[in-house]
């Protein structure tokens, strides 16, 4: 008898290139379906002239179809693209008469402060006793904000960071549903008369697509080196912003180019459900359901206490105080109608205090609980 051949003495190494060639397909067929069921559900709501249409539709389009069991999923650089074009966007609402009105902000992000500490306190006591969560996973999934570095933070600490991930993209999901709706029954908001955002068409000049195209390329990168929170968001944001503010460029993305970042975003949020068993997302959502009011019904105290004091309506402030996630509130201002500039800086404010503070604030109080 002979000795077998070790494997890739004579043959062709099945577990090399060709696997490696076999997950990039499988992913591939995977971002693709992932893609076109957030696009039907886009276009579904777009038909229908739902709030937010591009990015509710895909969003729950491709929860339903992660939760149904679909092998779904969407490559990191993609979202991460249409991540920095969304910055680009939301660069350009700030205009050079904004720095007039940045000083009219500070009681707001004052009370922006001092709603993240409330809200965090009371999701964190909800979790404990109503939802049973451990001390670390609590306090880590009852941060008003901060997906990834809560995942993060709140793993190293010894929490579980699937249950913190969960319940966070549950959060994002539930109040990305409800503020667009709270908008047209309180805050007057109508849905938009076309299928696709407000914006401009492919018919810039060759100096603005080239301008938009340093944004969404050099500011993250930038941001990565600095390790900035959200860097390709935040690093094409202030590089847009600098170029908006200083008049180097008056032009946003198209809105056919918006769309489609907004179906990716809801498309991402989605698909963070693949692989997880129907009773553990129920349970999740439940959960996250339970806090989201707890947070939204802090918001909204907060946007009626602070109203008078800041001349800007409480549903506004509840729109920039809400704990829906930087790129998706920026989204929801967008298609609402309202001052993206202002609910944009605020969520930085928050997600700075967030990152800085929280990892900080769990040494000294989890001796409490």
């Amino acid at each position: 008898m002979t000795d077998s051949k070790a494997p890739g003495a004579n043959e062709p190494d099945s577990s090399g290139s060709e696997a490696s060639g076999g997950d990039d397909r499988h992913g591939l067929r995977k971002a693709l379906v992932a893609l076109a069921i957030g696009t039907a559900g886009g276009f579904l709501f777009a038909w229908l002239r739902l709030p937010l249409p591009w990015m509710m539709g895909a969003m729950i389009a491709t929860t339903i179809c992660s939760i149904a069991g679909l092998d779904i999923g969407l490559p990191q650089r993609l979202r991460m693209v249409m991540i920095a074009i969304l910055g680009v966007m939301l660069g350009s609402a700030f205009k050079p008469e904004l720095l007039d009105h940045l000083g009219k902000w500070g009681i707001s992000v004052t009370g922006l402060f001092v709603y993240g500490i409330v809200a965090l306190l009371l999701v964190l006591l909800f979790l404990r006793k109503v939802a049973r969560y451990d001390p670390v996973t609590a306090y880590f999934s009852s941060s008003p904000g901060g997906l990834n570095e809560m995942v993060i933070v709140g793993k190293a600490m010894g929490g579980d960071d699937r249950i913190i991930a969960l319940t966070h993209a549950s959060r994002i999901l539930i109040v990305v549903m409800i503020i667009p709706f709270l908008f047209r029954i309180f805050g007057g908001y109508q849905p938009q008369a076309g299928m696709l955002p407000p914006g401009n068409g492919f018919d810039l000049p060759a100096h603005e697509w080239v301008l938009m195209a340093g944004c969404a390329i050099v500011g993250p990168i930038i941001a990565k080196r600095l390790k900035l929170p959200a860097a390709p968001l935040l690093g094409a944001m202030i590089l847009s912003l600098v170029v908006h503010l200083t008049g180097w460029s008056e032009s946003a993305p198209p809105s056919l180019l918006i769309a489609a970042a907004q179906v990716v975003i809801g498309t991402g949020v989605g698909c963070r459900f693949t692989g997880t068993r129907v009773g553990e997302v129920v349970r999740i959502i439940g959960t996250s359901a339970g806090a989201s009011i707890i947070l939204l019904a802090t918001a909204v105290a907060a946007g009626f206490l602070l109203q008078d004091l800041t001349g800007i309506p409480w549903y506004v402030l509840v729109l920039a105080y809400a704990p829906g996630g930087l790129a998706e509130m920026s989204m929801v201002a967008l298609g609402i109608g309202q001052d993206v500039a202002f609910v944009a800086t605020h969520h930085l404010f928050r997600i700075a205090f967030i990152v800085l503070l929280a990892p900080l604030a769990f040494k000294i109080i989890r001796r409490w609980f």
